[in-house]
């Protein structure tokens, strides 16, 4: 491929990147934030969360398979305890439990 066909596509990317920034920027100021809209899109990912950790928990596969369930549960309470602690951050509950476990997993494994 040629440099000048590189180079095109490279700002093609970046223009299209920016068009939709800028369409962001434009339609941002038009929404409630806390409007109804918004609060199912927190439910919904509040959901999925929560249903990803239950698998997780229940029906784990790969390598997560050999780790205990007791194991898997502290780090549920770990996580659960750092976002009710972090008051309702839903990444600091997810960030928790993650590290909880792969340093439980390392230690208990």
């Amino acid at each position: 491929m040629r440099t000048e066909t590189l180079w095109l596509i490279v700002l093609g990317c970046a223009a299209a990147t920016f068009v939709w920034r800028a369409l962001g920027v434009a339609v941002v100021k038009r929404i409630d934030a806390h409007g109804a809209f918004f609060q199912w899109i927190t439910c919904v990912s509040y959901a999925m969360v929560a249903g990803l950790i239950f698998r997780m928990i229940i029906m784990p596969e790969s390598e997560l398979a050999s780790v205990s369930m007791t194991t898997r549960i502290a780090a549920v309470a770990i996580a659960f305890a750092a976002y009710y602690l972090s008051r309702r951050r839903l990444v600091a509950g997810v960030l928790a439990g993650g590290f909880s476990l792969s340093a439980m997993a390392a230690w208990f494994g």
